[in-house]
């Protein structure tokens, strides 16, 4: 498999996670949530794969929902609202296989078991 980032090419998190990789010499495919929108299973297999934790809470995307979205933030509606708005995942989201992971973090990156291999 290859290492696939997926994120906003302009945002500061996804610049230092290039970076980063780049400096390491780990080769990965770039997807950019702006160009290319993620679909529902995509979705879905990410939230079985990292959690809760795919979805950046703190960030302006999330707290402009509709308090009736935040307050049954699940299921359908959950992946709806990812649909409609993907800069709610956190970013950068790393993924390689079943291997993933969000957030810049270089040091549970290479912690992970086969994120960062072919």
């Amino acid at each position: 498999m290859t290492l696939t980032v997926y994120g906003i090419k302009n945002c500061d998190s996804m610049k230092k996670a290039f970076q980063w990789l780049d400096s390491q010499g780990i080769a990965y495919a770039f997807v950019d949530f702006k160009v290319t929108q993620p679909t529902a299973q995509q979705v879905q297999a990410w939230l079985d794969g990292v959690g809760d934790a795919l979805i950046n809470t703190r960030g302006p995307s999330y707290r402009q929902l509709p308090e009736a979205v935040r307050g049954d933030f699940s299921g359908d509606t959950r992946i709806q609202a990812i649909l409609d708005k993907p800069t709610l995942i956190k970013r950068p989201l790393l993924v390689n296989g079943d291997a993933m992971t969000v957030g810049y973090a270089p040091d549970a990156w290479t912690a992970h078991p086969n994120l960062l291999t072919d």
